[in-house]
């Protein structure tokens, strides 16, 4: 982390964006620091991607931070808000980006796992809220916290079985969260689609998925970002759940997205 921490009287709201060096969380990062937000960088290992977000949103204008933590430890959660206000002088919103996705079914899952999932989709999430509501009701301040979430919690299938539970909970917690830290506190939560290829999806793959939802298309990292600066920005929106994805919950499969581009869908 590098540069001198500013005054806490900054006008522009600050946001922290958790996993922003990379994919989804750095378009996040950047289409904040493009309207009017400075914004915390997170990282873990990828310090050298988000020292680049933080190059490109202050070449806009923005600053911008990079600060580090590893989300599967709960104290270095907890630390996480602190050192983005150490280093911005304050913190408006916590956009719960990061998480951790890995394959497994019902077969396959283990209690060693599902809580590794738990732990950063789910617990790090709330550990932030909880951290955010303290800094914001000891400035006498509100503030919105935005919960990444998957269009799969609408759009039910069994793969990638301990995501899935760790996501669900974390939309839980949306409502929740809304219910217990009103009015310090909204919380909202945003669905993507399926966005950028992983894993072993090919591009023939990822076209023919998105050319199987209603609009015909599917989300786009920046498709979520606008989603989620009009979060930040909707001050009667609060514990629920806006869905970015050309519909792609409404067309029910019953298996995971690669599976069904490669004729596996049941």
């Amino acid at each position: 982390m590098s540069g001198a921490a500013p005054s806490s009287a900054r006008s522009r709201p600050v946001a922290l964006v958790t996993g922003a060096g990379h994919r989804v969380g750095r378009e996040i990062a950047l289409h904040l620091a493009a309207h009017g937000w400075d914004v915390a960088v997170h990282y873990h290992r990828s310090a050298q991607a988000a020292a680049a977000v933080c190059a490109q949103a202050r070449h806009g204008g923005a600053q911008a931070q990079a600060v580090c933590a590893d989300l599967h430890d709960a104290t270095a959660v907890q630390q996480l808000l602190p050192q983005a206000v150490a280093a911005l002088g304050r913190v408006d919103a916590v956009v719960n980006n990061a998480s951790l996705f890995e394959y497994d079914d019902a077969q396959q899952l283990r209690a060693e796992t599902a809580l590794r999932h738990y732990q950063v989709n789910a617990i790090a999430p709330v550990l932030l809220a909880q951290a955010l509501h303290a800094h914001l009701a000891r400035r006498g301040a509100q503030g919105c916290v935005v919960n990444l979430l998957d269009q799969k919690l609408f759009n039910p299938d069994p793969d990638y079985l301990s995501y899935t539970l760790a996501k669900a909970a974390l939309q839980a917690a949306t409502v929740a969260l809304a219910q217990a830290l009103a009015p310090v506190l909204r919380v909202v939560g945003v669905a993507p689609g399926l966005m950028l290829p992983s894993g072993p999806m090919t591009a023939d793959e990822f076209a023919r998925v998105h050319a199987c939802t209603p609009l015909r298309r599917g989300s786009t990292p920046l498709d979520v970002a606008q989603a989620v600066l009009f979060a930040l920005q909707a001050p009667a929106v609060t514990g629920t759940t806006l869905l970015i994805d050309g519909g792609q919950h409404l067309a029910g499969c019953g298996r995971d997205v690669l599976f069904v581009a490669r004729g596996q869908a049941s």
